[in-house]
């Protein structure tokens, strides 16, 4: 079902201002109409419910434990990143409903797995097995538990840009330098794949188009 025309997707943005703008959008060589769809949908929906918040926690900080409210919503970020990369929208599944869609997921695990192990600059520091452990011990402890577990722990910043740390004893996230490698991601890498792979815009496409629906 569709939303409302005057529901807010990104920042002031509606549902009826990307569908103005979708059907221009079949122009995969528009650059500049995508450098706009790209600022005015993408980054404006990221600032406004994931960056922004985050900035506002480090404002304050002061290394007492606001890693664990940056990581979670970092953790939410990541999944909306990579459905947005592939094109998928989550739907819940339960007995008896139809199959999963082609563009539809209804686990996140593989999705932060996807993220972690083939986007840049994160695909140089995880690989299936501690992309796996990630999602077990860091995503789903600190959004059931408010706790990260099994002995993977958040430290505010390295000092020399490492991100993750595996030491005899513990796994260490570092949270400033993973959000670092977050607006990396964003600004630099994703935008440039947008720009020059048709199959990424047809992904922004139909991520887009989900987010119009209930």
């Amino acid at each position: 079902m569709r939303l409302s025309l005057t529901t807010s997707i990104a920042g002031r943005k509606t549902v009826a201002d990307w569908d103005s703008i979708k059907s221009d959008l079949t122009d995969f060589n528009n650059t500049d109409l995508w450098t706009t769809a790209y600022n005015d949908f993408y980054i404006k929906r990221l600032n406004d419910r994931y960056l922004n918040p985050i900035k506002s926690i480090k404002k304050n900080d002061a290394y007492t434990g606001e890693g664990f409210s940056i990581m979670t919503i970092i953790c939410s970020l990541i999944e909306f990143l990579e459905a947005t990369y592939q094109g998928k929208s989550y739907r819940y599944r339960k007995k008896g409903d139809p199959l999963l869609g082609q563009y539809e997921y209804g686990a996140s695990g593989q999705i932060f797995i996807d993220f972690l192990t083939n986007r840049i600059p994160f695909n140089t520091h995880f690989n299936v097995i501690n992309a796996g452990e990630f999602y077990r011990n860091v995503r789903c402890g600190l959004l059931h538990e408010s706790r990260t577990n099994g002995n993977w722990t958040i430290w505010g910043n390295s000092g020399d840009g490492t991100l993750l740390k595996k030491t005899p004893i513990e796994t260490i996230i570092y949270r400033d330098e993973f959000y670092a490698s977050i607006l990396e991601f964003i600004n630099i890498h994703y935008k440039s794949e947008l720009m020059s792979s048709n199959k990424r815009k047809k992904a922004f496409i139909r991520k887009f188009d989900n987010l119009c629906e209930e």
